[in-house]
């Protein structure tokens, strides 16, 4: 709860600051990191929303209230030396001032999720993939293909769903292997986009799947024309 931190626990350094990281309640994901005194800090808890203290213009400043981009704090946390702040929070838009969703966006070190066979696990893929589709749901169309596609609407999405189907059943009738793996991962893409602009998570697909592990694909089938059934 906001009213529980306890302010005298907090150290601040020399210059009466302490480090803040903005971590988005829903996804974990971190969002930024900033500097708040004890003004700010009192400031947040009294208006819930996030207020840090800008070094370079020394002084406080309410996250999003020039762009409208709020961080509505849910919580906030501090480590066991109590030198460091975590925000949990609710953002209204993206958090970086760049427009994407996080200001860690760029990687200098990516290691893959491995199985204990060495293998990347496919979930893990696909987990990243989710990931930077829901980013750039906030990014400028002129810079990302995907924010090109979203800017388009619905109809945008499920043409080129269509065209990239369609591609995959002339490589399955015409083309190598190789061909047909490429335009199978096209049309997967591009069917996950419009899962993300419908809110939809690949892992919903996944556990259907699994739902249907173990099923014949006749009962399975049996059991939807059951379900359509209606009945004078």
């Amino acid at each position: 709860m906001l009213d529980s931190i306890n302010i005298s626990e907090i150290k601040f350094d020399a210059a009466g600051l302490v480090p803040a990281i903005a971590q988005d309640r829903d996804t974990g994901d971190v969002l930024m990191l900033a500097y708040m005194n004890r003004e700010s800090l009192t400031k947040t808890l009294a208006v819930g929303r996030a207020c840090f203290y800008s070094r370079s213009r020394e002084k406080l400043w309410l996250k999003g209230e020039t762009s409208g981009n709020f961080l509505n704090v849910q919580a906030i946390s501090y480590d066991c030396d109590g030198d460091t702040l975590l925000l949990t929070v609710d953002p209204e838009g993206p958090a970086c001032h760049t427009g994407e969703r996080s200001c860690f966006y760029r990687e200098l070190l990516t290691r893959p999720t491995e199985d204990k066979r060495g293998h990347v696990r496919e979930d893990a893929i696909l987990e990243d993939l989710q990931r930077v589709l829901e980013e750039r749901k906030t990014a400028p169309a002129e810079t990302s293909y995907v924010a090109g596609l979203y800017a388009g609407g619905a109809e945008a999405i499920l043409a080129k769903v269509a065209e990239e189907a369609g591609e995959f059943i002339e490589a399955a009738k015409n083309e190598p292997d190789k061909a047909v793996v490429h335009e199978a991962a096209d049309l997967l893409f591009h069917t996950m986009v419009m899962l993300c602009r419908r809110g939809l998570k690949i892992e919903a697909v996944l556990d259907e799947l699994s739902r249907r592990s173990g099923t014949s694909g006749l009962e399975e089938k049996q059991g939807r024309t059951k379900k359509g059934t209606t009945h004078g």
